[in-house]
């Protein structure tokens, strides 16, 4: 069951103390050209995240464990690849390796290139459609697998007694194992940029219906 940060009262906590422990940070990302009202609710979100998990830890347990998508190596190669996709995920990682954490390969590199080969073949706008069938359940496959592959993962390494943090997308479709606690960490600033990210395409898809 997920929790949200702002709903856990104090006599509940206790009782989440014991058993593994998720904490699911949702994954947000800036381009390098983002336009600077979306890197300020970018910057804000990350800063809340950072906020609500370590309110987290300061209640239910400090991280032992951290995984993140795209990243199917464990240590210090496993953080350079993070800074890479994304320097906040990776100062949050960075500062929780620091304090003793582990983190840990959440993907198996086999299965996450063939997830991605997939998706970059249906961002290619086919045309046919039994190709496009084709293509979409290979795609659902490998996207079944990774999925299972992060869920067993994460079963195979948080011990028990163990908290976790896990970055990930929103939108993911990973079943948890039963007996791990899944607090979702949800920042005001994340509804600010689906809001921003709504308005921003309502706004190029009228711009280009007054260019036709």
């Amino acid at each position: 069951m997920s929790e949200e940060l702002g709903k856990i009262e104090k006599p509940a906590v206790e009782d989440y103390k014991a058993g593994r422990r998720l904490y699911f940070v949702p994954l947000v990302y800036c381009g390098i050209d983002a336009p600077s009202e979306y890197v300020e609710r970018f910057s804000r979100y990350w800063q809340q995240a950072e906020d609500q998990v370590g309110s987290l830890e300061l209640k239910l347990g400090v991280t032992n464990r951290i995984y993140h998508e795209f990243i199917s190596v464990e240590g210090e190669e496993g953080v350079k690849i993070i800074e890479g996709l994304n320097e906040k995920s990776h100062q949050i990682t960075r500062d929780r390796l620091e304090k003793g954490a582990q983190l840990e390969a959440a993907e198996k590199d086999d299965v996450l290139t063939e997830f991605m080969d997939w998706s970059r073949c249906l961002a290619l706008g086919l045309q046919n459609q039994q190709v496009f069938t084709r293509v979409y359940e290979a795609y659902l496959e490998a996207s079944k697998k990774r999925n299972e592959r992060i869920a067993k993962q994460i079963d195979e390494t948080l011990k028990a007694d163990e908290t976790g943090v896990l970055f990930m997308r929103e939108g993911h479709q990973v079943q948890f194992p039963a007996d791990i606690q899944i607090f979702y960490v949800a920042p005001p600033a994340l509804d600010e940029i689906k809001r921003w990210l709504r308005e921003h395409e309502s706004a190029k898809k009228e711009k280009e219906q007054d260019s036709q």
